[in-house]
């Protein structure tokens, strides 16, 4: 598809919900449509409040932050206050040795949810990001850590969650790292968010998982692919997949929120990964805002 064709597509879309009030809108759920803020960090980077003031525009109303750059936690809250947006979740440093910061930004903004993205750094000793895999001994150590962590969090009156990458779906002698965290964490200490794009890239569908783990999964990243052009990749190593934008890569999210209601999903947060080739992020978001409405 031309970079012309597909523009004009997704002006077509936007288009036709343009003229329905927001409150008329039909939106997965009957929830507020959310964003990862990593998914326009550039943007954030130079002009976080201008940001924050175009996300609600597009119909955005909550956030998940993904760091405050050069602001702290009480500083970023006020201007989401400003812009009318609310932050459930926060993805967050954890130092398992100090976790009253990571606690007391959660307050700070608002948030329910002190959501990480792995706990590897976090792990004694730490594994380095750059492995390929996630092997039954990190799987244990990781779900012992999260124990531990939601424990905490919960005294705080915070709840904990673990947020995938596709590295816990890497096969390890028939059983993956991923359905060890669920078996071997406490579901009242450890909620998890699936992000949904890394998932599939994985090899597994979140359908099952909301299936056979109901109320286990209370936020998704709502993430897209397109399929890969790797030929040459090597035997067992998982091939690249460039981002996409929501409704042009390789994942139909309908069926996916059909069944994550049932399972008790409370919120979902566009995400894309990079490259961002053919429009810029801000562009990308509209497009996923306008995407989770056509099939809301």
């Amino acid at each position: 598809m031309s970079r012309r064709k597909f523009l004009a597509q997704s002006g077509g879309l936007a288009a036709a919900l343009a003229w329905l009030p927001r409150s008329a809108q039909p939106n997965p759920l009957g929830r507020p449509v959310g964003i990862q803020l990593y998914a326009v960090n550039a943007a954030m980077q130079q002009n976080p409040l201008g940001t924050l003031k175009k996300i609600r525009e597009i119909g955005f109303g909550e956030v998940e932050t993904a760091g405050f750059g050069k602001l702290s936690a009480r500083e970023f809250r006020k201007l989401l206050d400003d812009t009318g947006l609310v932050c459930p979740s926060g993805h967050l440093p954890f130092d398992i040795d100090n976790l009253g910061p990571t606690f007391d930004d959660a307050h700070a903004l608002g948030a329910r949810y002190v959501t990480s993205g792995g706990l590897r750094s976090s792990l004694r000793p730490p594994i380095t990001w750059s492995a390929p895999a996630m092997t039954l001994d990190e799987a244990k150590r990781t779900a012992e850590l999260a124990n531990r962590i939601g424990e905490k969090a919960k005294q705080a009156g915070l709840q904990y969650a673990y947020h995938n990458h596709d590295i816990e779906f890497a096969d390890q002698g028939g059983t993956i790292g991923y359905d060890i965290l669920l078996r071997e964490t406490d579901p009242q200490l450890v909620k998890f968010e699936i992000d949904c794009g890394w998932m599939v890239v994985g090899g597994r569908n979140p359908i099952d998982y909301f299936k056979k783990y109901p109320n286990r999964f209370p936020m998704i990243h709502v993430k897209d692919f397109l399929p890969s052009r790797d030929k040459t990749a090597e035997a067992g190593s998982a091939p690249a997949h460039p981002g996409a934008e929501l409704g042009h890569g390789m994942i139909d999210y309908k069926p996916i929120f059909a069944v994550a209601e049932k399972a008790g999903l409370q919120h979902y947060f566009a995400e894309q990964e990079g490259p961002f080739v053919r429009m810029s992020q801000l562009q990308a978001a509209q497009q996923a805002y306008a995407y989770l409405h056509a099939i809301g």
